[in-house]
């Protein structure tokens, strides 16, 4: 099942999972539905031109962004320090 993408804050999660090196398109597209390129239109369409090229530079061929791509010893998406919990 997948989940409608309704608001920008939505949109803006996902462009934020999309720039994180450590999260995987499979991440995103088991939260949102969306697969790699749809991700990669939704970016597209949201981002500046320049910003998007900036992007597609940095995660093309970026082995942590694909999961099947990824060592399988890591099991997490993100770096235990980047969520500061209150």
């Amino acid at each position: 099942m997948t989940k409608q993408i309704v608001n920008q804050c939505d949109v803006s999660r996902i462009i934020e999972m999309a720039w994180e090196d450590r999260t995987p398109f499979e991440a995103i597209a088991a939260l949102y539905g969306l697969d790699e390129s749809a991700v990669i239109r939704l970016m597209r369409r949201e981002l500046k031109a320049a910003s998007f090229r900036c992007w597609r530079k940095r995660v093309t061929g970026r082995v942590t962004k694909h999961a099947r791509l990824r060592s399988p010893d890591i099991t997490r998406a993100y770096c235990p320090t980047q969520y500061k919990h209150r």
